[in-house]
């Protein structure tokens, strides 16, 4: 069983995923066959460690051994949308590493999440960036051929769910190109109590990847100038994340021995957006 908080990102088995794509940009680079197949081959040698018994969670704050960022929590949850600046990775200082930014729905009080996003794997020195999705645990990540993610291009993300057809639409758009892709699937049995703006450090059954660093990642419209971002709907609440009050819940990344990994800035004044700064490799 995969703990739910410290190893949400299952990478036992990448797939390339293609069917709904819709691609806007026709000058756009697809991942190509032999990219695809160096992610999947790669991200199973990366050395990994295990994260051990998890760290305290309180009411407001919260260390993890694989996010950081910032959590909302409450019940029937119906959408959270995001948008962030995909850093630029230095796999100089993080050689062997993964990273990968995410917006999405459960996976905070449950073991399932519904999840879209973009990454960054370090194969030594070398990075090699891709868009991604994931519900989890239905199925592995799945990665996207068609969105080609470049450093600076900012990205939109959105996680809705229909109680008419009881299914979840995954979106994500680089917003700079204008490429897009879409998805539908279920999760039978999701919770929809939480939604989430996270900066993970993947892992899969046996530990946690090293975090690449990336230095600093920006979410929220404050620094995309995508409008309506970093915001979550519920059975209570519709709003960015500084209206859910006293069920955020601001998270930083731990090691085992609590030394800080990544930790989120105070939301900024409108209570939309945050920073995520890499403090240290181990």
């Amino acid at each position: 069983m995969i703990l739910k908080r410290f190893v949400i990102l299952a990478v036992a088995a990448l797939t390339v995923s293609t069917a709904f794509a819709q691609n806007s940009t026709a000058s756009a680079k697809s991942l190509t066959a032999s990219q695809m197949a160096k992610i999947q081959q790669t991200i199973h040698n990366l050395p990994n460690r295990r994260a051990g018994v998890g760290p305290a969670v309180s009411a407001s704050s919260a260390n993890s051994y694989n996010w950081g960022g910032y959590a909302v929590t409450g019940s029937n949850f119906t959408d959270v949308k995001g948008s962030w600046v995909n850093p630029t990775i230095d796999c100089g200082k993080s050689p062997n590493s993964a990273v990968v930014f995410w917006v999405g729905l459960d996976g905070w009080e449950d073991d399932y999440v519904e999840q879209t996003g973009t990454g960054v794997i370090c194969d030594e020195k070398s990075p090699t960036y891709f868009a991604w999705y994931e519900f989890y645990p239905a199925e592995d990540i799945q990665v996207i051929s068609n969105i080609t993610v470049t450093p600076g291009d900012k990205f939109s993300g959105e996680v809705s769910y229909s109680t008419s057809t009881q299914e979840f639409t995954l979106t994500i758009t680089d917003e700079t190109t204008g490429t897009n892709y879409q998805t539908t699937g279920t999760a039978s049995g999701a919770g929809r109590s939480s939604a989430e703006w996270i900066v993970e450090a993947p892992g899969y059954a046996t530990g946690i990847i090293n975090l690449s660093d990336f230095g600093k990642a920006y979410f929220g419209d404050d620094y995309t100038s995508i409008a309506s971002t970093n915001q979550a709907t519920d059975s209570k609440t519709s709003g960015v994340i500084k209206k859910f009050g006293s069920d955020i819940v601001k998270i930083t990344q731990v090691d085992v021995f609590g030394n800080v990994e990544q930790k989120p800035s105070s939301l900024t004044s409108d209570g939309s957006s945050f920073d995520n700064s890499w403090k240290e490799y181990n």
